[in-house]
């Protein structure tokens, strides 16, 4: 009804009001829309109303201004398709327009169709604008849509050529994702049409064919490319060693190594240099070579061509994102040797890394070293750091390294003590955490809501609920700050842990209410999970259908909670009764929920019942996860049931699901199994050959697993 109520007058486009306040975006009614118009808004209104449909320069100006200025690219295709009803023919400009005001929203994909639609209905702009709009689209990272605009463009107007660096985008996105066949075929395409291969072009194919572990192609290329008189430079060189470090071809890689170094001599853009050296050692990295990096750092043998910081700093990050940091760290020492120092970035990214990966000692180390040239940890590794000293029960460096975080300036002192609390919880050392809460008041740092929370759980954990209730207590007198819903929920959960029924519901009962505190489904989950571990299941299921009468919604946390709870006390039976009368028609449950039930029903000797459970939710459309196959697989293995276990891996092949390392584990132990039981009842060569059939069943689904992974 909408364009319908547009009418042509003359030559003249009559817009109705509707038509602008269908435009704004304030939700008011129409009639209040047009009381609070600014006359200026009237004013361009009524002259919209009477511009003629020939007047292209106000169109063009109107679509772009909405397009670029005021960023409504949707008001500006509503009017485009308008003004194309109309008689109205769109130009290069208005096209121009709305593609790159398409491309800047992120929608590549109606931009993809936007410019399909204008090629189809024979409205091609010039050849230059084809080429600026085929590099846009090609932002979107989709190779077979632009592909695909750009043959219509070439069948529609066959004397248009893509640029040469369109090409190569092109090619580069295809390699990408691992079809340099589809970029061979564009780079032929690209030849015929009169464009000459520059060495981008063959560099980008040869990378292509090497990624997938064609060096064949990728030699074959190589030498096209010589004969055809295009110089390969060195980051075609350092692409082609990608491929022969893959094929573990030694004696190659030597002989391509020394010409990279000669290339690299000669080559007058250093920044072609700094790339081919990157994908170097990032390829000695990805494939194992490490003393090939190590030899590089101590020999140098690119000389000046690379700059000597940069390239300490690319074997740094290799080595890195490839998990060796105490690698990474020995290119430090070679650094420090030649008087380089390595950049924070780098230096931190391996302190961090060292901790994370049980290196603390060392990673403390280097960060002591590192304060002599101005380092300081960043706070995530401040944190991993201070926590993995912890877990080492080093409190020493773990106090001195919070000390240097303390006096850096601009900092958060109360969170670096928070973060150091966190990582005392680790160690079974009561007195440090109230030492380090006596240590903040002496300095001046008021200590937050999530400190004490922090200290009280810290006690909880180390079963000192009593000191716990201490800080509770000081919190609740106005000592400190006052305790909120996680300082009452961390201390009813140790109270519980503790078997102290009584204590911890009188703070749910009567101390949380007076503070104002309503408790949430987080602490009756506390609450719900204590008493189902002191086998108080009759307990918690009243007061799990006391928070249910009064409104409060459960999650699934607190069915998986009651289910436990009830297989745990041996009363598999109320826990399908709860699962059929309560979880499933609720919709809430995950696999956690799943995995409870399975795991009940398999403790009950109910194989069989947990089987028809698991295709059960299968049928009805749910999708578990493998670990709750691996449940099952787990009891067939334990019963020595072979023809099921394959059942239930094949049910999960079935639905999508690999099998993880926990699967083959469970395989193993049952063709252990299935071997000894052979030997206790039968020696014959039948049995024999038996195990040896299902080893070699298990070998190649095994290897199948390995493939899909």
């Amino acid at each position: 009804m909408f364009l319908n109520s547009v009418r042509r007058s003359k030559d003249h486009l009559i817009i109705p009001k509707p038509f602008f306040a269908f435009f704004n975006t304030n939700t008011k009614t129409s009639q209040q829309q047009q009381t609070h118009l600014s006359n200026n808004q009237q004013v361009e209104e009524k002259h919209e109303e009477e511009e003629s449909i020939t007047n292209r320069v106000h169109w063009t100006r109107k679509i772009h201004n909405l397009c670029t200025k005021e960023g409504k690219v949707d008001e500006a295709l509503l009017l485009l398709d308008n003004l194309r009803l109309h008689g109205y023919r769109p130009d290069s400009l208005n096209l121009n327009s709305i593609i790159h005001a398409l491309c800047n929203s992120n929608r590549f994909s109606e931009a993809h169709n936007r410019l399909l639609l204008s090629i189809n209905s024979h409205s091609v702009p010039d050849e230059r604008t084809c080429n600026v709009l085929i590099a846009r689209l090609l932002d979107a990272k989709t190779p077979q849509q632009t592909l695909r605009v750009v043959r219509s463009l070439i069948a529609v107007k066959p004397e248009f050529v893509p640029s040469l660096i369109n090409y190569n985008r092109l090619i580069g996105q295809f390699c990408s994702f691992n079809q340099p066949n589809e970029a061979h075929r564009l780079f032929f395409d690209m030849k015929s049409r009169g464009h000459s291969p520059n060495s981008i072009s063959y560099t980008t194919l040869i990378n292509g064919f090497c990624r997938i572990g064609e060096l064949g192609f990728a030699q074959s290329v190589f030498d096209e490319m010589s004969e055809n008189g295009v110089a390969p430079n060195s980051l075609t060189y350092s692409v082609l060693l990608k491929g022969v470090l893959r094929k573990r071809n030694v004696e190659e890689y030597r002989e391509l190594m020394n010409q990279l170094w000669e290339k690299m001599i000669d080559e007058t853009d250093l920044s072609v240099n700094n790339a081919a050296f990157a994908n170097l050692i990032d390829s000695l990295c990805r494939e194992g070579f490490f003393h090939e990096v190590f030899r590089i750092a101590d020999e140098m043998p690119q000389g000046k061509s690379v700059n000597e910081e940069f390239a300490y700093g690319q074997m740094i990050d290799s080595l890195c994102r490839a998990g060796k940091n105490h690698g990474a760290s020995r290119i430090v020492y070679i650094m420090k040797k030649k008087g380089f120092f390595p950049s924070f970035v780098s230096y931190n990214s391996i302190v961090h890394g060292l901790s994370k990966d049980g290196g603390c000692m060392r990673a403390y180390q280097l960060y002591k070293e590192g304060i002599e040239f101005g380092y300081s940890p960043s706070e995530p590794t401040y944190k991993v750091l201070v926590e993995a000293l912890c877990r080492e029960s080093d409190i020493c460096k773990a106090k001195d390294l919070l000390e240097f975080m303390l006096n850096k300036e601009r900092i958060d002192r109360t969170r670096i003590y928070n973060i150091f609390l966190r990582a005392l919880c680790n160690m079974n050392n009561p007195s440090e955490l109230l030492n380090v809460l006596v240590s903040m008041l002496q300095n001046q740092c008021q200590p937050d809501v999530v400190t004490l929370n922090t200290i009280v759980n810290g006690f909880c954990k180390m079963k000192r609920v009593d000191e716990a209730l201490k800080v509770l207590n000081d919190m609740l007198m106005g000592n400190l700050c006052a305790p909120d819903a996680v300082t009452f929920t961390t201390v009813i959960s140790g109270l519980l842990n503790d078997g102290k029924i009584d204590e911890a519901f009188h703070l749910l009962r009567v101390k949380m209410p007076e503070k104002g505190l309503t408790p949430g489904v987080v602490t009756y989950n506390a609450v719900l999970r204590g008493l189902c571990k002191l086998q108080k299941v009759d307990e918690a299921m009243g007061i799990f259908n006391d928070v249910v009468n009064d409104g409060m919604v459960v999650n699934s946390t607190t069915y998986t909670i009651m289910i436990e709870g009830l297989c745990g006390s041996n009363k598999i039976d109320e826990a399908k009764r709860f699962w059929d009368d309560v979880v499933w028609p609720s919709k809430i449950h995950d696999d956690f929920v799943y995995a409870a039930i399975l795991k009940g029903l398999c403790s009950s000797d109910k194989f069989n019942e947990a089987c028809d459970f698991l295709y059960e939710l299968v049928d009805c459309g749910v999708s578990p996860n493998i670990v709750n196959y691996n449940i099952l697989m787990d009891k067939a293995c334990k019963l020595g049931q072979k023809k099921e276990a394959y059942q239930i891996l094949g049910e999960m092949r079935k639905n999508g699901l690999a099998p993880d390392a926990v699967t083959w584990r469970i395989l193993d132990k049952l063709h252990g199994n299935t071997r000894k039981k052979l030997s206790d009842h039968d020696s014959t060569s039948q049995c024999i050959e038996v195990a040896e059939t299902l080893d070699k069943d298990c070998s190649v689904r095994r290897e199948e697993g390995a493939i899909m992974i």
